[in-house]
């Protein structure tokens, strides 16, 4: 009677563990993330330790050990935001890595252009692959600086209040106080 009752609390034991559909679904999500996120490229190491664990996960599921399944998945999952978090930091490290050497490319190319002396008006001849630069060319008069004629512009109005009694009258034409 007592190998009875321990087998079916075993039997018992394993049918109280449902299967870890949730958890293998997001472990699979992460490890797609991760992928497409260039963990393979960034994060070699951690990508592999999350693909382990889900196919150790997947192994566990096909042999109803759902417990560990559950923990191999929730352990796939982790490895997968990890690798997929350093993959983003290594993409966005190349991308100030390029930015830096392409900054230092152009400082070097305007300390050249800065030292060297600038060409005749007529005898431009571009070097290399140096873009060719544009001789100035004058402003329109329309954008030259003047004073405005008067009654034209921006007036300043005066900042003390006018007096009820001075007020000028509507009806005067061409007087002025």
């Amino acid at each position: 009677m007592a190998t009875a009752l321990g087998v079916a609390l075993i039997i018992g034991g394993c049918a109280s563990v449902p299967p870890p559909d949730n958890a293998m679904n997001l472990a699979q999500n992460q490890l797609q993330a991760a992928r497409d996120a260039d963990a393979a490229d960034y994060a070699p190491v951690d990508l592999g330790f999350a693909q382990d664990k889900f196919q150790q996960a997947q192994n566990a599921m096909a042999q109803r050990k759902y417990a560990d399944a559950a923990n191999l998945a929730d352990e796939s999952r982790a490895d997968a935001e990890l690798a997929r978090a350093k993959a983003r930091l290594g993409a966005a490290r190349a991308q100030i890595q390029a930015k830096v050497q392409e900054n230092a490319r152009l400082r070097q190319q305007g300390e050249q252009d800065a030292s060297s002396p600038a060409p005749a008006e007529n005898d431009y001849a571009p070097t290399g692959n140096a873009a060719p630069q544009l001789d100035d060319m004058p402003a329109p008069a329309a954008s030259a600086l003047t004073t405005p004629a008067p009654g034209e512009g921006f007036q300043t109005v005066p900042s003390t209040p006018a007096q009820p009694d001075q007020t000028p009258d509507p009806t005067a034409q061409g007087s002025q106080p």
